[in-house]
């Protein structure tokens, strides 16, 4: 008889979250999602073609890096300025995306 073990699962996680995000400069953000997927997300182009002064204000760098992960979610200001976790995961920020 042959004993084996599968320690890596197959399955997707039924609700995707982000685990880990570091800020690696000039407002890109490495993140990591509980599936084991990783990205690195470039939020300039967005900031930067963005009117609002509400999103404008974060191409304050120091502003930009006080992100958090909050229930499983990329945070700026208590959902200030948030993305869609599957635009994210997809690497697709854009404009139309942000909420506000």
């Amino acid at each position: 008889m042959k004993i084996t073990e599968k320690y890596l699962s197959d399955e997707k996680p039924d609700l995707l979250e982000i685990q880990e995000a570091k800020y690696v400069g000039d407002f890109a953000i490495r993140l990591i999602f509980n599936d084991g997927h990783k990205v690195l997300v470039d939020f300039k182009p967005f900031l930067e073609e963005s009117k609002h002064p509400s999103i404008q204000k974060y191409l304050d760098e120091n502003l930009f890096k006080g992100f958090q992960i909050k229930e499983g979610n990329l945070d700026w200001n208590d959902f200030d300025l948030c993305f869609p976790i599957k635009d994210l995961y997809n690497n697709t920020v854009s404009k139309k995306t942000v909420e506000i």
